[in-house]
């Protein structure tokens, strides 16, 4: 019978064996502590070893790789109060109460050595002919250019202001790199928390404090390892690609903004200066900037660069540019691949793989030329990183970075070049135009409202002529705010009405020609009957407003206050 009692002989000998197993177990742990490392917890690796792959998602000691999407294998659950080396703030259970990318990850990725972006190289050498080329035009040895880049360094941000003559254009605000608002491009092992099939999105865990985003469109996968219900030619849904507890490789497309988190993507790519990266691709590009001939050496270039196994991109950047300087920067960004690649085999989710560099050096990265004039930099460490960058990887353009000293000089570097002020009338809602018209910017949650005014404008002729002139004017000036101002998402501008659908179409035209300078991505529908423009432009991140204000604390934001004495 299953309820006999077992003889006391028999007790005493359980007993025993017991003791013995403790016992056995004290001498391990104490011998484990002796030795420098500290308890192994079920979900983490023994300290002291390299952090083995993160079983969820991936088969044992399969390596990570974009679009894995085989199903994890069925977890236990750990046991209450269990910790885990995957971040190490709280428990699995805490963790699965998360719902829709609610508070999310509150584990931060693993105090690796992050792989970082290559900002120093042995030079190329290159003969005069290609050094007089590309360097651009100069002036009683001074170097002449449309552009100029201030960059203002502080404890708290970097600033970076891009002006066309006198006039600013662009401002960017750069924080600290462990800020966890800017971590657009940054390649992440994260950790899938929830799947939402009726929205066809996951929300995955990287680190930050609210959970990424993840749509179906931005999931890569293999066709020949998922099986549709839905038939063969069908696409696979979300379900059948991303299971919860998956780790996936993925990579910021978006930065975190107020409520939402990072939007992410696995087609995971590397910019360096002259060509991006595609890994695990077979497809190659060029820029649809350059002119056919330049296409057409380059294109016999890629041929011969091209890594096995990886795509490549032709960036703007490559005209003119050597074979060696080419070849040079594909074996840079395919060693920061093997990196990211090795560190990812290696590390548990959530963990940042891959960080981008900071502001200054991303801009120059993507912006420098020979149109500018200069790069003038008031910090003496990051002039020295920005200018061994440029002189090893730009060379032709190294006589463009220049240090400013504030003491020196006796006047700080934003109010010698005027950005100061005019940062600040880019702040206020309201914009003067040339002829008394005016824009109006107001930001809601939704979108950007631009009402154009003629204010002031009278005229001298037709009311129709009028109002023409005033809407060119304001397309002009609203294309140049929509970049100062870094205003992104849907944007509805409400122009002065105009009875003839010629002019409508001029003004559209007119708006579209002055976007076009501006290489963040824009879509502008035609005006409506009703005068109203709809239009998209890109957003990465925080604008001008949110970079360089803070929400007002007695009207929360709202622009007004209730009358306490009229609510009683």
């Amino acid at each position: 019978m299953t309820n006999e009692r077992q003889p006391a002989s028999a007790s005493r000998a359980a007993d025993k064996r017991e003791q013995a197993s403790r016992k056995t177990g004290d001498r391990k742990e104490q011998a484990s502590r002796k030795a420098g490392g500290k308890e192994t917890k079920a979900s983490g690796p023994p300290a002291g070893r390299a952090p083995q792959p993160a079983k969820s998602g991936q088969p044992p000691g399969r390596k990570p790789q974009i679009g894995d999407t085989r199903p994890a294998p069925p977890t236990p659950a750990s046991a209450p109060g269990s910790g885990g080396s995957q971040g190490g703030s709280g428990s699995g259970g805490r963790r699965r109460r998360r719902r829709r990318g609610g508070r999310g990850g509150a584990s931060k990725p693993q105090a690796a050595a992050v792989v970082e972006a290559v900002t120093f190289d042995e030079p190329v050498e290159l003969d005069e002919k290609s050094m007089r080329g590309r360097r651009g035009r100069t002036r009683k040895g001074q170097a002449v250019g449309r552009y100029l880049m201030c960059v203002h360094v502080t404890d708290r941000a970097t600033q970076i202001a891009v002006l066309e003559g006198r006039r600013l254009i662009e401002f960017r605000v750069s924080r600290p790199a462990d800020d966890i608002s800017q971590i657009h491009g940054n390649i992440y092992l994260g950790k899938v928390q929830n799947v939402l099939p009726g929205m066809e999105t996951a929300f995955v865990d990287i680190g930050t404090p609210k959970n990424a985003v993840l749509y179906r469109g931005d999931v890569q996968y293999d066709p020949e390892e998922i099986e549709s219900g839905d038939g063969a030619q069908a696409k696979p849904r979300i379900e059948d690609l991303l299971r919860p507890k998956q780790s996936i490789l993925c990579q910021v497309t978006k930065n975190p903004i107020g409520e939402k988190g990072a939007r992410l993507t696995q087609d995971v790519s590397l910019a360096g200066r002259f060509v991006v990266l595609v890994p695990n691709s077979s497809g190659f590009g060029i820029s649809k900037r350059l002119p056919d001939s330049e296409r057409k050496r380059l294109r016999s270039i890629l041929e011969r660069v091209k890594p096995e196994g990886h795509g490549l991109i032709m960036r703007t950047a490559a005209e003119k540019v050597t074979a060696a300087e080419i070849e040079r920067d594909v074996a840079r960004l395919v060693g920061q691949w093997n990196d990211i690649s090795k560190l990812a085999k290696s590390s548990s989710a959530p963990a940042l793989l891959y960080r981008e560099p900071e502001a200054p050096l991303r801009l120059i990265r993507e912006e420098l030329n020979s149109d500018y004039r200069g790069v003038i930099i008031d910090d003496r460490q990051l002039y020295t990183e920005v200018s061994g960058y440029v002189s090893s990887i730009i060379r032709p353009l190294a006589d463009r970075v220049e240090h400013y000293n504030t003491k020196k000089e006796k006047l700080p570097l934003f109010e010698r070049y005027y950005v100061t002020e005019q940062l600040k009338k880019a702040l206020e809602p309201k914009v003067w135009l040339p002829s008394g018209g005016s824009l109006i910017i107001e930001h809601t949650e939704a979108l950007t409202v631009v009402d154009v005014n003629t204010g002031k404008n009278v005229g001298k002729s037709s009311l129709e002529e009028t109002v023409l002139a005033n809407n060119l004017e304001a397309a002009d000036e609203l294309a140049r705010q929509l970049r100062l101002r870094d205003i992104g998402g849907i944007i509805v501008v409400d122009f002065v009405d105009m009875e003839l659908a010629a002019n409508r179409a001029q003004v559209t035209k007119r708006f579209r020609d002055a976007l076009a300078r501006d290489k963040t991505r824009t879509q502008v529908l035609d005006i409506s009957g009703l005068g109203l423009m709809e239009m998209t432009r890109k957003r990465s991140g925080e604008g001008l407003l949110e970079s360089l204000s803070d929400i007002c604390g007695d009207c929360s934001g709202r622009g007004y206050r209730l009358l306490a004495d009229l609510m009683d």
